[in-house]
């Protein structure tokens, strides 16, 4: 798909600094540098400055709020060929939190740290991911998939060890069994499911109303992408798809995975749907698309913006696919 980069959180070729990751003493060097800059997280919220065109904040690095961190930052890459670290506040507690909101599907609050600038908050990345350049959103995804994965991998699968931080972030290291630990991400893929004219829809329990997307579901061990796309779609649906071709990816940091988004051919259209899967399925024209994308249908939202689902659909309305 020659449009498939242009998904939200791809497309930034963010220079990732891999090379250097297993050289302590180059990442020390990086992290002294005068050019090198700390990029925030709050329980995985990234710091923004959201006055529109919204940015990820970049602070120095001896900024006095860094000192409110919890353990070593991690090196996300290089921009210009300085070094940018992201650095988990999660141990800051705010004198006010709304617990109501926080926490929530799209969480709306923001939190501003006494020691930052006023204009500087901490936003859901699913909330303002679409208000990102390519670059600061391919920053924010990485900064929270990589410490989400740190936050819950912190002990030895192995044995139980708690372990060790290394290669600048991207390691865990067991000191008992000297196993090694590298960052998580689970493959899922997310369909869009034809017949004619017609888009297979779905929705899960607990959604939103109104909210519909592209039906998706975790790739099991030992399967490829197409068998995936068959078995899911069958499993949830009980519609039978034949030809299947990938279309584009995209990182979803919520909390670890990686769309695969294919595209499928129904060879049947009768829906038997599995309700402990999803709450209900449906066939949309193309038309009817058309409207849900202008906002007038009576049943459907749209697709939310920066998610893959929303990519698919717009490019499938616009005879994108190719």
């Amino acid at each position: 798909m020659r449009h498939a980069e242009e998904v939200t959180f791809g497309g930034s070729a963010l220079d990732r600094a891999g090379e250097i990751r297993n050289n302590p003493a180059v990442v020390k060097y990086a992290r002294a540098a005068a050019d090198s800059r700390a990029i925030l997280f709050w329980r995985g919220k990234p710091l923004i400055s959201p006055a529109r065109p919204a940015s990820l904040a970049r602070l120095p690095m001896d900024h006095p709020v860094l000192a409110d961190a919890k353990a070593e930052p991690i090196l996300l890459g290089r921009e210009d060929g300085a070094a940018r670290f992201a650095f988990d506040l999660s141990p800051w507690e705010p004198d006010e939190v709304d617990h109501a909101g926080l926490g929530a599907f799209l969480d709306p609050t923001e939190q501003r740290h006494p020691a930052l600038p006023e204009g500087m908050v901490f936003a859901e990345l699913r909330r303002v991911m679409t208000w990102l350049d390519a670059r600061d959103a391919e920053l924010a995804a990485t900064g929270k998939a990589i410490l989400g994965w740190h936050d819950s991998h912190g002990f030895c699968a192995k044995c139980g060890v708690e372990t060790h931080i290394g290669q600048a972030g991207w390691q865990r290291q067991c000191p008992a069994c000297k196993t090694s630990h590298f960052p998580r991400t689970d493959p899922v893929v997310i369909m869009l499911i034809t017949h004619g004219n017609s888009v297979l829809m779905g929705r899960s329990p607990g959604w939103p109303r109104g909210m519909f997307s592209l039906l998706a579901g975790f790739v099991e061990p030992g399967e490829t992408l197409e068998a995936a796309v068959r078995r899911e779609v069958f499993e949830e649906a009980g519609v039978q798809v034949g030809a299947v071709d990938y279309l584009a990816s995209q990182p979803w940091p919520f909390p670890a995975s990686l769309m695969f988004g294919c595209r499928g051919e129904a060879t049947s259209q009768e829906i038997t749907i599995d309700p402990v899967e999803i709450e209900h399925a449906m066939w949309v024209p193309r038309e009817e698309m058309m409207e849900v994308f202008a906002g007038n249908h009576p049943m459907i939202l749209p697709a939310r913006k920066g998610a893959i689902a929303h990519f698919l659909l717009e490019n499938w309305l616009a005879d994108r696919l190719d």
